[in-house]
């Protein structure tokens, strides 16, 4: 994308996901042909939704994961590459609670320092987020490609 204007990270998810669609395209394919690759339930007194992949869609998606900590001054923080942007530019990460599920959780980014996002609130530490996929994870959530 070439611009002279700042982009916003929303936008920047945005595009990632709208490239993101072909793949979510095969999966519902293959959702069609194997009895589902992804599975989406809402979460019993909530808004929000597991996301259950099969391992071959969590190995096509190169799913990848990393831990939430606190760092020595006692402050959460995240890989910048797990928060997630949505349209109103709420932020969200990933956590992967057990094997191959994914629930969306809200973060408060209070800054950003190199590929550190240092938290106001989040997920406990030891939380496994999710750092590459996060995006295909919101458009399976959304209905993307079904």
């Amino acid at each position: 994308m070439y611009t002279s204007k700042p982009v916003s990270a929303a936008a920047i998810v945005l595009a990632a996901s709208l490239s993101a669609w072909p793949s979510l395209s095969a999966l519902a394919a293959d959702a069609a042909k194997k009895g589902g690759a992804s599975q989406v339930e809402l979460i019993s007194g909530s808004k929000l939704s597991r996301v259950t992949l099969t391992k071959k869609a969590a190995e096509r998606l190169d799913i990848k994961t990393a831990k939430v900590v606190v760092d020595a001054a006692g402050i959460m923080t995240a890989p910048y590459a797990a928060v997630l942007y949505d349209l109103k530019g709420n932020t969200w990460v990933y956590t992967n609670p057990t094997q191959f599920a994914y629930v969306r959780h809200a973060v408060v980014v209070e800054s950003i320092k190199g590929e550190r996002a240092f938290l106001k609130a989040g997920p406990a530490a030891d939380t496994m987020v999710v750092v590459v996929g996060a995006s295909e994870l919101y458009g399976a959530e959304n209905g993307v490609g079904h």
